[in-house]
């Protein structure tokens, strides 16, 4: 026990003499070199790599005057490329599966050809369009024929200019009716075989060759190259901020080209993590990513004129942030609120003003020098 209060008694000696070491220097002992130069904090303020920056301006006492810069907020997700809907290939009439010759992963073109039915049930109305097709050739034909004859009649008086004109009908209406067959026929034809309805990639395989599929199943399922989006989770504060028509930057995982992007749309739902997802698109549509594809997207908020201070004056104590504000009267601490960071540089959202002075010097040790009349040494 002794020993404990030994160690006890020592370390906060050694604060006492800190802070007394401190207060000597501020008073007009010759002070310490700053470990770093006012030229470390320089630090951009725009999310322009070239844009304008701003540097605290250092003094002698272990502070700096703090300057207002213009700074552009970013809000930072992890997303994925994701698509919008996928599109079902269904079967348009009860059959047996045959001819699969696709796999997930393939891409394939608009009409390829993806599979195709057969079985008693399409085999029996396919005989039937084709008998159709038979009968309403075989009812033009008769149709022509009873014309031709009216026709020929006609001038010896053997018949009417009526009956022509009903026999003109009839030859119409029967080609009519064998063009429908043959439409039926093509469209029962159609129906055997499944095809692309658009360029796309497969994503699955919903039935196997030889399989009873009814009508209406789903065969083959399609990923349309145009119907990729990125989707994105954002929480807390930074819901607020996103609006639709924002714009960003995604930049891809493997460190590919960064593809500039535009808010579409805004969930208005929490997820089961809480957040809220958002879907963006291509602001050019030149651009092109891969179903799957991870990266970072960033955000960007409008201009705002903030505080910026170097990130080693910042006091956290009780969850709240603090600053050592250097007056005429002594160091004051002063609340703030945190924005964006930037290098060795934080931007402040409220609690200072530009110009004022901040204690970077020592800042947590002076902002906890009464620590020591909180305890006493054991007896």
């Amino acid at each position: 026990m002794r020993g404990i209060a030994a160690a006890t008694a020592a370390v906060i000696l050694a604060l006492v003499v800190g802070v007394l070491l401190g207060r000597q220097s501020r008073a007009g002992m010759p002070p310490r070199k700053l470990a770093q130069s006012g030229a470390s904090f320089l630090e951009r303020t725009s999310a322009d790599p070239e844009g304008p920056s701003v540097a605290p301006t250092s003094s002698e006492s272990g502070s700096v005057t703090v300057q207002a810069a213009t700074v552009t907020p970013r809000l930072e997700a992890y997303g994925q490329v994701q698509p919008i809907s996928a599109l079902p290939v269904n079967a348009a009439e009860e059959g047996i599966v045959a001819g699969l010759n696709v796999l997930p992963g393939m891409h394939v073109r608009t009409g390829q050809e993806l599979a195709h039915l057969s079985g008693p049930a399409i085999q029996s109305v396919l005989q039937q369009s084709e008998a159709d097709i038979r009968s309403a050739q075989a009812q033009l034909t008769a149709a022509q024929k009873t014309l031709a004859i009216e026709r020929e009649q006609l001038p010896s008086h053997l018949t009417t200019r009526a009956a022509i004109q009903q026999a003109e009908s009839a030859a119409a209406q029967a080609r009519t009716n064998l063009d429908n067959a043959q439409s039926h026929l093509q469209a029962v034809r159609q129906m055997m075989t499944i095809s692309a309805p658009a360029n796309g990639t497969v994503l699955a395989i919903n039935a196997s060759a030889g399989q009873l599929v009814s009508t209406g199943l789903p065969v083959v399922t399609l990923q349309t190259t145009a119907r990729l989006w990125l989707q994105a989770s954002y929480y807390g504060a930074d819901l607020s901020s996103i609006r639709v028509g924002m714009t960003g930057v995604f930049s891809p995982a493997d460190g590919s080209t960064p593809i500039r992007v535009r808010v579409r749309a805004v969930a208005g739902a929490m997820t089961a993590g809480e957040g809220e997802t958002i879907g963006l698109m291509p602001v050019t549509s030149t651009a092109r990513w891969i179903n799957g594809e991870f990266g970072t997207i960033r955000l960007e908020l409008a201009p705002r004129k903030l505080v910026a201070v170097p990130t080693r004056s910042l006091i956290l104590d009780q969850g709240k942030w603090w600053v050592l504000v250097h007056t005429t009267q002594g160091d004051r601490p002063q609340r703030v609120t945190l924005g964006p960071a930037r290098g060795w540089n934080t931007f402040l959202e409220s609690g200072v003003s530009p110009g004022s002075e901040i204690v970077i010097e020592n800042a947590y040790l002076l902002f906890h020098r009464g620590i020591a009349a909180r305890y006493r040494p054991p007896d």
